[in-house]
Parts: structure tokens; C-alpha cells; sequence
């Protein structure tokens, strides 16, 4: 499928390096991009369906580095159906696992553990929630898994391990099955703050120094904070990434912002959501987040939605997050909603607004164009300009 989208207003590209494209227009052919800022006529006139964006921002699609998935699109914490495709329509495109640690009865023996993350795994390969590419499967660390054990996940395709739900004596005891993880080419990451669900602890910077850890979840707390002084330990002691989520501390939040920015490695800056929890669904969160550290951090609107893209792409590993030719063909256009005191969507965030999603694409397939049902409408109306399939993209956002 070819899909054009022109007369944008700005492209963000997501990448700390060259945060803005110059141009008025993308190609999407095939599941990736092709042509970013500038594309022929011609090549225009040839697409399945062209996308009018009326000025509206193209970003990159959302990737949210921190949801806790199950089986489906449920999660029995909230007893609620269908939450991952209303998070397409906050501008996720992309949700990555934080383990399957809420399906009940969760098994902890090292049989159990392995089957739940393999089985996981499988369930998303072929299943896209609204369009949404779910990386499901994150092996729950427990004592008596060995390192013949995390040998035959990797090799069966598990690319993700999780400390901080095991039942170790110590968070100490998560070293060495995380070096097993590393080992074996997995990304590995690590519970960080106060205890979140019944049973586990807290888990300090001192910790996740000893782990090693690619990425230190939710630093600002999941819900709870760590204490004061490892916020610069994490930062000016290791390269981890740190995971800042809309269901922690958001003082501590715009805190780990600020030492990063000041130690000039934004790029270890993700956001996520750390939902579903005890805070809720929250489809809009990878949004407020970024007005929050716009609006309240002072950090350019382009530097905090690379946060929540580019920074997760490349710290995951993934092929999405960044717009640029060869990448995935996940894009979402965003302008200021209609009503507010901002006339575009950057300016908005600046003000501490969420934007209005006015439309997004997955694998180059518009799944709504128009109005997500989650924020208000946007002051340009986006419309599909010409298709030549047999479909109607306009009908998601009502």
C-alpha cells in the first residue's frame, strides 16, 4: 500500500541529531517510509490513498516503552477491554511489554516463566490491536532460571528480560541473571523505586548499578520514587537509560530531565507510561508527559517527543520511532485543539496542552483520519484528499 501525506505544516523527526525535516510531505509505501519533507508529483498522484494534513505536525508514531500487556487487548488490573487500540488513538504506535506480571496466577517456577514470556511473545506477532505493534514477552527473572535457560529464549526470538518481580533475597541477586540476559543479546531492564504490586520491594540506584541494567524502569517512580541522591548516582555512574513514566512522581521526573540534559546525554531520556497499574488507563499519558516536560522542564517540545520515540527506537532497538526513509511507516499528524489559546501543536505542548491527534498511520495504513476520540478536535481539518481503495479511514475518531 502507498499512502502520501501533504501539506504539513512541520515534521518532527524524532531524532536528537536533526530534530526537524524541512518539506511539506511523506511517503509511506509498503509498511515503511520512502520519501520524507519533499516528494514528487507524481509519486503522489500514483498513491492508494493521499492524506491532506492541512498544516498539522507529523510526528513519529508514540512508542510506549512501559505497558504492562497480558493476552489480547486486556488487562484484568483494570478489568478493561480494548485499552491498547484507545492508546493507538493517543498517538501510540508502538507499545513495548513491561513483563506479563498482572496475568493472574502468573506462574514463577522456571518452566511457568519461560512458557508465559514464549507464549506472550506469539500471541503479538500476528496481532495488531487498532493497528498498534505490540513487542510482547519479557522473561520475569526468578531464582532457578539458569543460563542454558536464557540461552533457549534468546534463541527461540525473546529479546527482552525483566528484574524486579522475582522472589531473590536481595535485589542484589538480579546481577547475575541480568549478565545472562546481556550475554545473550537481550535488552534487559530493571523495576526502580518503591515497591509497586504486593510481594515485591524496592529496588535503588545501587541496584541497578550492580544489574547493569539497559534501562532503569520508571526512575521516577512506579509509583514510588527512589530515594534523593541516585538520581545523579544512575546518571553520572553508568550509560542506562532512564524510563520516566506518567504514573510516578512528576517533580522527580522533570528532575531526571534536568541532570541528563545538564550532563548533555538527553538521549538516555525515555518516556512510557507504566500503565495499566493501579493509576489507571491512561491513553493520553506519553502525551502529558511531554507537555510536562515541555511546559514545566523547559526542554523543547522537539527534544521530549524524541523522548518518546527516537530515544525508545534506539534504546530498544526497533525500526520505528525516527521519520526518515527506511524506517517504519508509523507517523501521527498533531495540531493545538480547536478552542485552546495555541494555533499549532508545539506551541500547545509549550503551554502545557496535550495536542490533538488528527490522524495515524501503522505500517503505511491510515487507521483514522480526521479525530482520535480521545482529544478534543484540531483546529485544521484533515481529510483523505483522494483513495482509490475500497475503504473509509474517516469514520475512527467518532
Amino acid at each position: 500500500m502507498r499512502t502520501a501525506i501533504v501539506n504539513l505544516g512541520g515534521i518532527v523527526t524524532g531524532d536528537l541529531a536533526s530534530p526537524v525535516a524541512e518539506g511539506d510531505a511523506i511517503l509511506l509505501e509498503d509498511g515503511l517510509i520512502t520519501s520524507v519533507g519533499h516528494v514528487d508529483a507524481g509519486r503522489i498522484g500514483a498513491a492508494d490513498v493521499v492524506v491532506d494534513a492541512a498544516g498539522t505536525i507529523a510526528i513519529p508514531g508514540l512508542i510506549d516503552s512501559h505497558v504492562h500487556i497480558t493476552f489480547g487487548d486486556y488487562t484484568p488490573r483494570q478489568k478493561t477491554v480494548g485499552f491498547l487500540e484507545s492508546y493507538l488513538h493517543g498517538g501510540v504506535t508502538s507499545a513495548i511489554t513491561a513483563s506479563e506480571v498482572h496475568v493472574p496466577g502468573r506462574p514463577k517456577d522456571p518452566a511457568g516463566v519461560k512458557a508465559l514470556a514464549l507464549a506472550a511473545r506469539a500471541c503479538f506477532l500476528n496481532y495488531r490491536p487498532g493497528g498498534m505493534r505490540v513487542h510482547a514477552g519479557s522473561v520475569i527473572l526468578e531464582p532457578g532460571l539458569t543460563e542454558a535457560d536464557i540461552a533457549e529464549l534468546a534463541a527461540a526470538g525473546l529479546w527482552l528480560a525483566k528484574a524486579g518481580f522475582g522472589a531473590f533475597d536481595t535485589p542484589f541477586g538480579y546481577a547475575e541473571p541480568m549478565a545472562w540476559a546481556r550475554r545473550h543479546g537481550m535488552v534487559t531492564t530493571m523495576h526502580t523505586g518503591g515497591s509497586s504490586i504486593p510481594g515485591s520491594s524496592g529496588i535503588w540506584a545501587e541496584h541497578v548499578l550492580a544489574a547493569n541494567a539497559h534501562v532503569s524502569f520508571h526512575v521516577n517512580g512506579g509509583p514510588v520514587a527512589m530515594p534523593e541522591e541516585g538520581f545523579a548516582r544512575l546518571v553520572n555512574e553508568s550509560d542506562v537509560a532512564m524510563q520516566i513514566c506518567t504514573a510516578g512522581n512528576l517533580r522527580t521526573a522533570l528532575k531526571t530531565a534536568k541532570l541528563l540534559d545538564e550532563a548533555g546525554q538527553p538521549e538516555r531520556l525515555l518516556i512510557a507510561t507504566d500503565t495499566p497499574t493501579g493509576s489507571g488507563i491512561m491513553p493520553l499519558g506519553m502525551l502529558y508527559t511531554i507537555s510536562h516536560l515541555t511546559s514545566l522542564g523547559g526542554i523543547p517540545p522537539e527534544q521530549a517527543i524524541a523522548a518518546a520515540t527516537g530515544n525508545n527506537a534506539r534504546t530498544y532497538r526497533l525500526n520505528s520511532g525516527i521519520l526518515a526513509p527506511g524506517r517504519d511507516a508509523d507517523v501521527v499528524l498533531i495540531d493545538a485543539c480547536a478552542g485552546g489559546a495555541c494555533n499549532d501543536a508545539l506551541s500547545a505542548l509549550a503551554n502545557g496542552d496535550i495536542p490533538a491527534v488528527a490522524a495515524v498511520f501503522t505500517d503505511a495504513v491510515p487507521r483514522f483520519v480526521g479525530r482520535s476520540r480521545n482529544t478534543p478536535a484540531a483546529i485544521r481539518q484533515v481529510r483523505v484528499a483522494q483513495c482509490r481503495l475500497p475503504m473509509d479511514f474517516s469514520g475512527g475518531g467518532h
